[in-house]
């Protein structure tokens, strides 16, 4: 009550600069980060930030693409395990991809979890495909979904959030589409914290640094592309109170994920402080700003990274210096508070070290399989990398021997053996569908004839030039999007 009366005295100027200070006025892009939390339950916003700024949402777009996804599921139009094939289009995606040959088939689950697991962009048009059609009509199921919601701030031209004028959202409209999963898909929601995959020998843990880190984390989805910088939507449960955080803007992907962890320990912690803060309204309410999305390229993907920007950021975890606040100093939503509670422990501190032990799902080309018949598709898939992997090695090795080979003739000789050599490792990785990639790839249909082949046996150096025609596996490593 001491502490009430204090505050009952502040001047109405000094009430202005706390309004101020809490961010309840007209808000302004101070700075290239957008901020929000709110309660899953009731969409109460408890920190907002640059929340309803439009910005560019790179990959995760994907929540929508599996929303709609799991709609059509739950609506009895197509199931788990209804098989869709790779076509030229996806398989023609920038990384990060999962890189599977046209005609290959996978189940329509383990799409969904290489899409939201390792972000790939192929498998996010195989489920657009599937679902629409198209990219153009499922971009319309997608567009469609979003008014429906309230997501007055998003536009969407793609399934995948690759870079596209048109693809628009805001912290506020991911926060509405995370509650609506929450409330319209709980039975399929464990799509949106698979902590791995396993395919075939290789692991890939989930982008989202919260998952098997931040206690109670339970969704959802990462994105990273230039323009954007690094957006997490996150999400986490502690004693039955769930919370939403959305981080766009972040400067790398362990910094999102600290970003989200400061403002869900923010949100849980001054859960029974809420009488002393001002009401900011539900996320539903926010008013969008009228502007354009910042662009962050020269920032995220200028020259002064050591490598490439990917939302495939494995940096160290990044030091929490910032004194429980984005932008340095004490939290607004901690205002009232200080002194009433235990400091909060470091978000970076929460997130060090590896994730909690975890069983990956194994995901696999084909049909659903189950008993013997899984494993033996574990097997193969094992074997098909194996292979990939050793044609990827000597074609690095040859590289250099190419270089100094020379003329263009010799560029030239080499270009369609280098084609041949690569192809089998490509068709041995991927099986039957080569059947269906034969009209685009004729080196294919070289390649299918292997006793043709050593009446050319030429020099060393010739199958070992033009590293980039032969493209299997290598694009699922070196890309600047998400």
């Amino acid at each position: 009550m001491h502490l009430l009366r204090s505050l009952l005295r502040i001047s109405s100027w000094n009430w202005i600069v706390v309004v101020a200070a809490l961010g309840i006025v007209a808000p302004r892009l101070a700075h290239a980060e957008a901020h929000l939390v709110v309660e899953a339950d009731t969409g109460k916003v408890l920190e907002a930030e640059n929340a309803t700024y439009p910005w560019y949402p790179a990959s995760v777009t994907k929540m929508m693409t599996a929303y709609v996804t799991l709609k059509a599921i739950k609506e009895g139009r197509i199931t788990l395990d209804t098989l869709f094939a790779v076509s030229p289009v996806a398989s023609s995606q920038s990384p990060s991809k999962m890189g599977f040959r046209p005609g290959t088939q996978l189940t329509v689950r383990n799409a969904l979890a290489m899409m939201l697991v390792k972000s790939a962009n192929d498998m996010a048009v195989v489920l657009a495909e599937g679902v629409g059609g198209s990219i153009d009509g499922f971009s319309a199921l997608m567009n469609q979904n979003a008014q429906r919601l309230g997501m007055t701030q998003t536009s969407y031209v793609n399934p995948n959030g690759l870079p596209a004028d048109g693809q628009i959202t805001s912290a506020r409209d991911l926060a509405i589409l995370a509650r609506a999963i929450i409330h319209d898909l709980p039975e399929y929601e464990y799509f949106y914290h698979i902590p791995a995959i396993r395919f075939g020998r290789k692991v890939t843990n989930n982008f989202n640094h919260l998952i098997g880190r931040y206690p109670g984390a339970d969704g959802f989805k990462t994105g990273f592309i230039c323009a954007s910088g690094y957006n997490l939507v996150g999400s986490a449960t502690r004693n039955g109170k769930r919370l939403i955080a959305v981080v766009l803007g972040s400067t790398s992907g362990n910094m999102r994920a600290v970003r989200a962890a400061q403002l869900l320990e923010r949100g849980f912690a001054n859960n029974t402080l809420s009488w002393l803060r001002p009401s900011l309204g539900t996320v539903d309410n926010l008013v969008p700003i009228d502007a354009s999305p910042p662009n962050l390229r020269d920032e995220m993907c200028g020259g002064k990274r050591h490598k490439p920007a990917s939302d495939e950021d494995d940096e160290g975890t990044v030091a929490d210096n910032t004194g429980g606040s984005s932008t340095g100093g004490e939290s607004r939503v901690t205002f009232f508070a200080a002194g009433l509670q235990p400091p909060l422990p470091k978000a970076a501190d929460m997130l060090a070290g590896p994730a909690e032990p975890s069983e990956p799902m194994v995901v696999y080309t084909g049909p659903t399989r189950t008993g013997a018949a899984l494993t033996a598709a574990i097997a193969a898939d094992s074997e098909k990398q194996a292979t990939r992997h050793r044609g990827k090695r000597t074609r690095v090795a040859a590289k250099p021997d190419a270089a100094t080979a020379g003329t263009k003739d010799a560029k030239s000789e080499a270009k369609p053996e280098a084609k041949s050599a690569a192809k089998p490792a490509g068709r041995h990785a991927h099986g039957k569908p080569d059947a269906a990639a034969k009209p685009a790839e004729k080196p294919v249909a070289a390649a299918d004839k292997p006793a043709a082949k050593p009446a050319k046996p030429k020099t060393v150096a010739k199958p070992k030039s033009k590293t980039s025609d032969a493209r299997p596996a290598d694009q699922n490593t070196a890309a600047p999007h998400s």
